[in-house]
C-alpha cells in the first residue's frame, strides 16, 4: 500500500538556523520558507536527490509543533511521510486494520498542494505517520 518514502520532517526551534545547517554546513538546496496556516507550521524543504527533509517551525499559537518542541527544546524527528497512490482507499483498510486516523479522518491539503493523512504512532511503533496522495 505505502509507496516510497516522501519526507522525513525534523521539529526545528530556530528555522533560520536548521536552515543554513543544511544549505551552508551540510550543502543541500532548501526552499524558502513557506507559511502554512491550516496546519500551524512553517516549512523549509530540504532537496535531496532521493527525498525531502522537512524542516517544521511553529507558526501562530496552538501550533502542534510547538507542544513537541516544549517536550524536545533542541527538535527532533517529528513524522515520516509516505506516498500513497488513493488516500482514502488508504485510510479506510488502515481503520479496518485498526489504525487510527488523527483529526476528523478527513484528508487535508498540506505542504505540497496534495491530501494528507495523519496516522497515530501508538499504532506504528511510536512514529507518527503521514500518508499523501501521490
Amino acid at each position: 500500500m505505502i509507496g516510497r518514502l516522501n519526507h522525513m520532517a525534523i521539529a526545528v526551534p530556530d528555522l533560520a538556523a536548521a536552515t543554513a545547517i543544511y544549505r551552508d554546513t551540510l550543502g543541500a538546496k532548501v526552499s524558502p520558507p513557506q507559511p502554512e496556516p491550516d496546519h500551524g507550521v512553517t516549512v523549509v524543504f530540504v532537496e535531496l536527490e532521493n527525498t525531502k527533509i522537512e524542516l517544521l517551525h511553529p507558526l501562530g499559537e496552538g501550533s502542534p509543533i510547538q507542544g513537541f518542541l516544549d517536550k524536545n527544546p533542541s527538535g527532533g524527528i517529528h513524522h515520516v511521510c509516505y506516498e500513497v497512490a488513493d488516500i482514502l482507499a488508504s485510510r479506510d483498510h488502515l481503520k479496518e486494520q485498526g489504525a487510527r486516523v488523527l483529526g476528523d479522518g478527513e484528508p487535508k491539503i498540506g505542504a505540497h498542494g496534495k491530501p494528507v493523512l495523519f496516522l497515530h504512532p501508538k499504532d506504528f511503533n511510536g512514529t507518527l505517520i503521514e500518508l499523501e496522495q501521490a
